[in-house]
């Protein structure tokens, strides 16, 4: 096991090279300069010129991408092109700390709230317990986040007035309420489905019939051999989802006026802050890498049978 996590640890810094080449490449070549949008539309070309030579963007492609490279191991992420002397690591690291948190929370609810729904929904099949889950999963899963939330502001805010409207006072505030609904509501509905259908799947196998044959507690039975293989497909969905932990989120951290990386990655698109956008990227990827890793290393604990060579 430790051969082989050291094996993939080894691997993060050439992803994120590759990463950081293809994102460095589209920053450059893609559309929009981020000069002329930092400018203005009327700024005069000697002074578009002039900026471009200070910030280093005339020079050819692979200097610029060593020089962040190097810089980039040494701390040093750059300066934010919308928000002047700025260095956008402590730009990230403001916002970064807001989002780890609205996710935990968010995520946190999906869990204790989606896998007892699977439980139950496999438990009373074809019950009227069972066909409200499935509803209430379907609702879940349709609806996107950015028609969920205008319905839950206008409820809980403009009609009933129990919450304000947006903001960020920290996660014991009731600011964070509406936010964490709107961004649990898809995970409980995923985690409840996958979890009523890997038991289905569980309880049908041969070692669960043999444990009923022998007269087991309900109980054991469920929770030693139904629950615990049936949470080892869920074990990797909820590792994806703690890689999501920083990435932020896009529309409800907009809707809400959250200052998380949702939003600031929404402004850095838009300004083409292209040292931002570089840098939410390379976190992503590590991230991820990261929470693959920890999947791998979960499963080896769930389930002992699985070696990695």
């Amino acid at each position: 096991m430790l051969v082989y996590m050291v094996r993939r640890l080894l691997w993060l810094p050439v992803l994120l090279l590759l990463v950081g080449l293809i994102t460095f490449a589209l920053g450059l070549y893609g559309p929009g300069d981020p000069v002329q949008v930092m400018l203005g539309p009327r700024a005069n070309p000697e002074a578009v010129a002039r900026v471009r030579h200070e910030l280093g963007l005339d020079r050819p492609f692979f200097v610029q991408y060593a020089d962040y490279i190097w810089k980039a191991l040494r701390g040093d992420l750059g300066e934010s092109l919308k928000y002047r002397g700025q260095p956008v690591g402590r730009l990230i690291a403001s916002r970064l700390w807001v989002s780890v948190q609205l996710n935990a929370v968010a995520l946190a609810l999906g869990v204790a709230l989606g896998i007892p729904l699977g439980m139950i929904a496999a438990l009373r099949r074809n019950t009227w317990l069972d066909y409200l889950t499935i509803s209430g999963v379907v609702a879940g899963i349709s609806l996107p986040t950015f028609v969920i939330a205008p319905i839950i502001m206008w409820f809980l805010a403009f009609r009933f007035r129990l919450l304000p409207t947006g903001g960020w006072d920290g996660i014991f505030s009731q600011r964070i309420i509406m936010p964490v609904i709107v961004l649990s509501t898809g995970s409980i509905a995923v985690f409840a489905r996958q979890t009523r259908a890997n038991v289905l799947e569980v309880m049908g196998q041969d070692y669960v019939r043999t444990a009923w044959a022998k007269g087991l507690r309900e109980r054991m039975v469920i929770f030693r051999h139904v629950l615990r293989n049936a949470l080892i497909p869920i074990f990797t969905i909820l590792g994806l989802m703690m890689g999501s932990l920083v990435t932020g989120t896009f529309v409800t951290e907009t809707i809400f006026g959250i200052p998380g990386l949702g939003r600031l990655g929404v402004e850095s698109f838009f300004s083409r802050d292209y040292p931002v956008i570089i840098a939410l990227t390379l976190l992503v990827a590590s991230s991820y890498t990261l929470a693959n890793l920890l999947v791998d290393v979960g499963y080896w604990f769930l389930d002992p049978r699985i070696r990695y060579e």
